[in-house]
C-alpha cells in the first residue's frame, strides 16, 4: 500500500487522506474501507473502484476493483478524473448560506468543463473539487490529476443566494433600499467579468479578447463595451449585475425620490453620468444607474456632492425618459441654471436666488477672499481633470476650453464638439489656481509664469495608462493675473480614406489626378479647425507606395503613419518648417509635406522644392481658394514660378450633418428650392450664369425620389442629444491650374477673375455650392452651409 503525501482529516483513514472542503461544517465518519469511486481514464472508459490512496511522487492511483481486495497502481497519466461516489454532508450547520465558486477548467484534450465548487484544494496531486448537491449544502467531491488539465480559471466566491431585499425584483421604499444595499456591502466581491463569465453569458476566452481590447480604450467600462460589441445584451448586463454583484434593483418611476439628493447633483452632471440621485441621509448619497459597477462614476460623484455615494441598479424604466421628469416635477431646472417653476399668484422676484449670489461673488475679489485655496497637488483635483480629459476623448471633443476670472465668479470648462461650443462643468473660484497649475505641471511649463502665454503639450498616456492621446496646450492671461488655458485634443489617429473625406465625385476625381504628377505644389486652405492636415495624410495614405519616399514636416504630429517619415519642428530651438524643407531636398525624397506655409522664406522653399522634380503639399491659412493665390502673392511670390509649380488648391470647412437616427425627410416646397437656385447660381458672372431649368432637372436626376426634390429636418434623439446634428462632413471647392487660370496668376489678376475664369474652364465650384449638393443629398442643412461659407 502507498501512503498519501496529504495530511489525514479527522477519523480517516492515513492510507487515503482527501482533502475536505475549505469552508466550515465539514468533517468525515472514520471507515476502514476503500470509499467506492468511479475513475474516467484519458480513453473514456468509466470503471467503479475503490480508492486506497494517492501517490504524488511516483504519480500513482492505488485503487481495488471489486470483488478483488488486491491493489492495483494506476498512473495519473492513465487518469482523466476520480470521483467518490459517496456525497459529504456537512456535520454543522451554517448561519449563512456557504459561497459557491464558479470556476472554468480546460482538459489536456481541449474539452472545457463549467460548474460550481464550495471552495477547491490545488496541491502536488493535482485538483480537488466540491461539487454542491442540493440545498442541504452536501458535496460531490472530484479530483483530478495534474496530467489531465492545462488551466483552471476560477472565480470569486459566488453570492449566496439573495436576502428578501436583493431579491425583490424592483424596490420602491427607502428602508428597504438601505437594508439591501448595507447587504450587499457585506457580500463578496466579484468582477463583472467574473460575474458574465459564471452565467455563461461570455467564455473566457471571449473576455480575455475584451480585457485585451479594453487595455486602449481604459474609459470604456468593461460590460458596456460587449453590449456595444453585440456579444451580450444590456438585460444580461443588468441580470449579472443583479444575480451575482448583488446590486439592488429599484423602480425609478415609483420610487419616492429625496429632493434634497436631486439638489446635490445638477441635472446636467446626472444626465452626463446616467444616474438618478434618490436618497440622502447623512452625508450618504444613493443614486440609481445603469452600471452600479463603473467606479469613475462613483469617484466623480464623491467629488462633486463631497458625500459618499453608493450606487443601486435602475430597473426597466429608462433613466432617460425618468430623469428630465424627476427634476422638474419637484420644481427643479433641467437647464441646470434657472430657478424652478413659481406658485401660482406669486409675484415675480426680481433675481433669483442664484443670481444675487452670483452678483455678490461678482463684487468680491478673489485676492480678498479668505477661503482656504485647493492645491494642485490635492487626489481630488487630478482625478478631476483625468476624468474631465477622458470624457473629452470619449465624446468626440476637439478642445477644452478652461475660462477663468479674477473674482469669485465659478470658473467654467466649456467642450467643443463638432465646431460648437458647450457647457460641461463650473467649478469653485477656489479651484482656479489650482487647476491652471496642475496643467501646467502636466505639460512641463513654468508655473510662477502668469504674465506671458505659454505653449506646451501632454503625453495623456503618462498620467493615465492605455489613453494613447496628447493635447497640445495653450494658457493665455487674461485680466487681473488670471488665465484661460485651452486644450486640443490630438488622438493619434491613423488617416482616413480619401472616399471618407466627403468629396464630390468630380473634385475626388481632379484631386487625386493632380497629387498623381511627378512634381508640382498642392495646397490645402482654410481656416483653424477645418480638418486641412486630416485631408493631406489622406492625400498621402493614397499616395504611400514602396517605391516613393515621403517626408513630412508637423507642428504637430496630428496623425502618425509608419510608413512615412515624420518630422516635428520646433521654433524654439530654430528648427523650422524651412529649414526642415531644406534638410529634406538633401534626403532624395519623393513627396514632402509641409504641415503650414507661414511666412515668406518657407513659401519660397516649397516652390523651389516643387520645380525641381518633387512633389509638395502644404496648408495655408486662407478663405477659398481663389485668395490662396493672391495671398502667395502678397507675400513676395515670383508669379511666373508660383504658377509653373501650382498643381491645385482645395479649400474646405467642416459643416454639421445631419443626425442619422433621426433625419427625415419630405418633400421641398418651391420657396426653398428657388432658394437654393438662387444661392447656387449667384456666383456666376452674368454671361455664365447657366439657365436654371436645366440645373434644376440635374438635382432631380442626381437627388431626387420619385421625381421631386426632397427637404431633410431632424427633431434630435438621445443619439445627437436632442441637436438633430451628429457629426461633421467636408464642403469642399477645387481650384485646378490649367493655361488660363496660369496665365491671370502670371498676371496678377483678382481673385474674381480668377475664379470666373475656373468657372468657365474646369468644373469648379465654390464651397457654398458644393453644400448646397449636399444639402439636397440630405447631409446637412442649408443653415449650416450658410454658416461656414461667405459666398
Amino acid at each position: 500500500m502507498i501512503d498519501a503525501l496529504t495530511s489525514p482529516a479527522p477519523h480517516e483513514p492515513s492510507s487515503l487522506a482527501w482533502p475536505l472542503p475549505p469552508v466550515p461544517g465539514y468533517s468525515e465518519a472514520s471507515t476502514s474501507a476503500a470509499p467506492p469511486c468511479d475513475m474516467e481514464a484519458t480513453n473514456g472508459q468509466t470503471r467503479q473502484l475503490r480508492l486506497v490512496s494517492l501517490h504524488s511522487g511516483r504519480r500513482l492511483a492505488v485503487v481495488q476493483q471489486p470483488p478483488a481486495e488486491a491493489n492495483m497502481a494506476l498512473r495519473f497519466a492513465m487518469l482523466r478524473r476520480l470521483r467518490l461516489t459517496t456525497p459529504l454532508a456537512p456535520v454543522a450547520s451554517s448561519a449563512a448560506p456557504r459561497p459557491r465558486t464558479d470556476y472554468v477548467l480546460t482538459l489536456d484534450n481541449g474539452q472545457t468543463l463549467r460548474g460550481q465548487t464550495l471552495g477547491h484544494v490545488e496541491n502536488d496531486l493535482g485538483l480537488f473539487l466540491f461539487h454542491p448537491l442540493g440545498t442541504d449544502d452536501s458535496v460531490e467531491r472530484v479530483f483530478y490529476p495534474r496530467e489531465s488539465y492545462q488551466t483552471l480559471y476560477m472565480a470569486e466566491p459566488a453570492a449566496p443566494a439573495l436576502p428578501p431585499a436583493l431579491a425583490a425584483k424592483a424596490i420602491t421604499e427607502p428602508e428597504t433600499l438601505l437594508q439591501a444595499l448595507e447587504q450587499q456591502a457585506r457580500m463578496p466581491v466579484v468582477r463583472i467579468g467574473e460575474a458574465l463569465t459564471a452565467l455563461g453569458l461570455v467564455t473566457p476566452q471571449e473576455l480575455d479578447e475584451v480585457l485585451h481590447k479594453q487595455q486602449g480604450q481604459r474609459g470604456t467600462p468593461l460590460g458596456e463595451m460587449l453590449v456595444q460589441s453585440g456579444q451580450i445584451s444590456r438585460e444580461d448586463l443588468q441580470m449579472a449585475l443583479a444575480r451575482k454583484m448583488g446590486f439592488p434593483v429599484v423602480d425609478v418611476a415609483h420610487f419616492p425620490i429625496d429632493p434634497e439628493a436631486l439638489q446635490k447633483v445638477p441635472f446636467a452632471m446626472a444626465q452626463r453620468l446616467h444616474v438618478l440621485p434618490l436618497l440622502y441621509r447623512g452625508g450618504l448619497l444613493v443614486v440609481a444607474a445603469e452600471d452600479p459597477s463603473r467606479r469613475s462614476t462613483i469617484d466623480t460623484l464623491e467629488f462633486i456632492t463631497q458625500s459618499r455615494v453608493l450606487a443601486a441598479l435602475a430597473g426597466a424604466s429608462p433613466l432617460a425618459q425618468t430623469l428630465p421628469a424627476s427634476y422638474t416635477r419637484l420644481g427643479l431646472d433641467t437647464a441646470g441654471t434657472g430657478p424652478g417653476p413659481r406658485a401660482a399668484g406669486a409675484e415675480a422676484p426680481t433675481a433669483s436666488a442664484s443670481e444675487l449670489r452670483e452678483s455678490l461673488e461678482l463684487g468680491s475679489v478673489s485676492d480678498d477672499d479668505q477661503e482656504p485655496q485647493i492645491e494642485q497637488t490635492d487626489n481630488s483635483l487630478v482625478r478631476l481633470i483625468n476624468t474631465m480629459i477622458i470624457d473629452a476623448q470619449q465624446q468626440g471633443v476637439s478642445d477644452i476650453h478652461i475660462e477663468t476670472y479674477p473674482t469669485r465668479r465659478k470658473l467654467r470648462i466649456r467642450f467643443r464638439k463638432d465646431g460648437v461650443l458647450s457647457p460641461y462643468m463650473e467649478l469653485p473660484h477656489t479651484y482656479r489656481a489650482a487647476l491652471v497649475a496642475r496643467i501646467k505641471i502636466m505639460c512641463a511649463l513654468d508655473i510662477s509664469e502668469r504674465r506671458k502665454p505659454q505653449d506646451g503639450k501632454i503625453n495623456f498616456s503618462k498620467f493615465v495608462t492605455g489613453h494613447a492621446l496628447e493635447l497640445r496646450v495653450a494658457t493665455i492671461p487674461t485680466q487681473q493675473g488670471a488665465e484661460d488655458v485651452v486644450l486640443r485634443l490630438l488622438s493619434s489617429a491613423r488617416p482616413v480614406t480619401l472616399q471618407a473625406l466627403n468629396l464630390s465625385a468630380p473634385n475626388l476625381q481632379q484631386l487625386t489626378d493632380a497629387v498623381q504628377r511627378p512634381y508640382g505644389l498642392v495646397l490645402c486652405v482654410g481656416p483653424t479647425g477645418s480638418g486641412k492636415t486630416t485631408t493631406l495624410h489622406s492625400l498621402l495614405q493614397h499616395l504611400n507606395t514602396p517605391t516613393r519616399k515621403i517626408w513630412t514636416a508637423e507642428d504637430p504630429i496630428e496623425i502618425t503613419n509608419p510608413d512615412l517619415r515624420q518630422v516635428q519642428v520646433n521654433p524654439r530651438i530654430d528648427w523650422t518648417f524651412a529649414k526642415a524643407l531644406r534638410s529634406f531636398l538633401r534626403a532624395d525624397p519623393d513627396i514632402i509635406m509641409v504641415g503650414e506655409i507661414r511666412d515668406q522664406e518657407t513659401a519660397q522653399v516649397a516652390i523651389e522644392a516643387s520645380l525641381t522634380g518633387h512633389l509638395v503639399l502644404s496648408t495655408l491659412h486662407t478663405n477659398n481658394a481663389t485668395e490662396t493665390v493672391v495671398r502667395l502673392l502678397d507675400m513676395g511670390m515670383d508669379p511666373f514660378n508660383f504658377a509653373d509649380s501650382l498643381l491645385a488648391v482645395l479649400a474646405q470647412r467642416l459643416a454639421r450633418q445631419w443626425c442619422s437616427q433621426c433625419k427625415r425627410a419630405e418633400v421641398a416646397d418651391e420657396d426653398f428650392v428657388q432658394a437654393l437656385l438662387h444661392e447656387y447660381l449667384r456666383p456666376f458672372a452674368p454671361d455664365q450664369r447657366p439657365d436654371p431649368e436645366p440645373l434644376r432637372a440635374d438635382w432631380v436626376r442626381r437627388f431626387g425620389q420619385d421625381g421631386q426634390l426632397m427637404r431633410y429636418h431632424a427633431a434630435g434623439c438621445p443619439h445627437c442629444n436632442g441637436t438633430g446634428l451628429k457629426g461633421r462632413l467636408g464642403l469642399h471647392e477645387l481650384l485646378l491650374v490649367g493655361p488660363q487660370v496660369r496665365h491671370l496668376i502670371q498676371t496678377r489678376a483678382r481673385p474674381e477673375e480668377v475664379q470666373q475664369a475656373a468657372m468657365e474652364h474646369s468644373h469648379f465650384r465654390t464651397l457654398r455650392q458644393d453644400g448646397i449638393d449636399k444639402v439636397l443629398a440630405g447631409l446637412t442643412s442649408l443653415e449650416e452651409v450658410r454658416a461656414h461659407c461667405n459666398a
